[in-house]
């Protein structure tokens, strides 16, 4: 066994967490975030006329009834009321990582030439929902946001845990029911594609690196299995006391919260120490605190 003590075990955990919450580390996320979703707006989504998502939509459509100005642009005009929203209702750091993340929208958007050849209409709607809601979840893993929509979503997901895909939906379906006055009902119904699975993409893309295994250990070897995953996986765990039914005996259960890359050393541990042990595994989505993640606070 290590020598490792266990005032060192926490500080690995510690250490990813303060990364996780660095700066750099969130303008990275937003970096290629803003600049996957450009590539797809103005490579795919412009190009075939769609309405993208969010606020970058509103100015897509204004740009496509006026021809006043680029979406770009548009966009990071229709982004001020919302930053001064941002300031005042959730926080001065959000607001200036959103500020951040629109302006090399913009940027990009304005200097980066690019155009994907995909010709037909549906599989760009779906090319461009794949890679805009992979890009804007990106984002979304930072301390900031898309600016826009996002803004609103975020607060709303604060405040309520109102899931912010549903507002992506519910911001796009007033947004293409007035579209249908202005575009063919094809080039709405292909938007409607594209933005569904965006938002669909932009929930998968939050929840991808936060699954967990919750597993469940009842062996009569539960002391020496959690000296092994303190030591060996560098992981806490939990006693739990159980009352077994048929021998009524009293005994020690193991819990304890492992990624998918652990699960099979835990498992591995555990039969090793007992080949008549019970392992019981779940899937969970949203762990919070101890050495996992923090409470996420824009």
């Amino acid at each position: 066994m290590s020598g490792t003590s266990r005032s060192e075990l926490g500080k690995g955990p510690q250490f990813r967490l303060d990364f996780y919450y660095s700066t750099w580390w969130n303008l990275l996320l937003i970096t290629v975030g803003t600049l996957i979703v450009t590539i797809a707006i103005k490579g795919i989504a412009v190009p075939h006329g769609f309405i993208p998502a969010g606020v970058f939509g509103l100015a897509a459509l204004i740009y496509y009834m006026t021809d006043w100005l680029s979406p770009g642009w548009l966009n990071f005009l229709f982004n001020a009321p919302l930053f001064i929203f941002a300031w005042f209702k959730v926080s001065r750091r959000f607001f200036l990582y959103s500020l951040y993340s629109i302006a090399s929208t913009t940027v990009f958007y304005e200097m980066i030439p690019v155009t994907i050849p995909v010709q037909n209409e549906l599989y760009a709607a779906i090319a461009s929902g794949v890679i805009t809601g992979f890009g804007a979840g990106l984002v979304l893993r930072s301390l900031g946001s898309n600016g826009g929509l996002d803004v609103v979503a975020v607060y709303l997901y604060q405040r309520y845990n109102i899931g912010i895909g549903r507002i992506y939906l519910m911001f796009n379906a007033l947004l293409f029911s007035f579209s249908l006055y202005r575009l063919s009902p094809d080039l709405v119904i292909a938007s409607l594609i594209m933005a569904f699975i965006t938002s669909v993409l932009v929930e998968q893309t939050l929840s991808l690196f936060n699954q967990r295994k919750v597993v469940f250990i009842v062996s009569n070897k539960a002391d020496e299995i959690s000296d092994d995953i303190l030591y060996q996986l560098r992981q806490s765990a939990t006693f739990l006391k159980g009352f077994g039914a048929y021998s009524r005996q009293e005994r020690n259960v193991l819990m304890t919260v492992v990624n998918n890359l652990q699960l099979k050393k835990l498992e591995e541990i555990t039969f090793n120490h007992d080949e008549n042990a019970l392992f019981i595994v779940e899937n969970t989505f949203s762990v919070i605190g101890s050495s996992f993640s923090r409470r996420k606070i824009y």
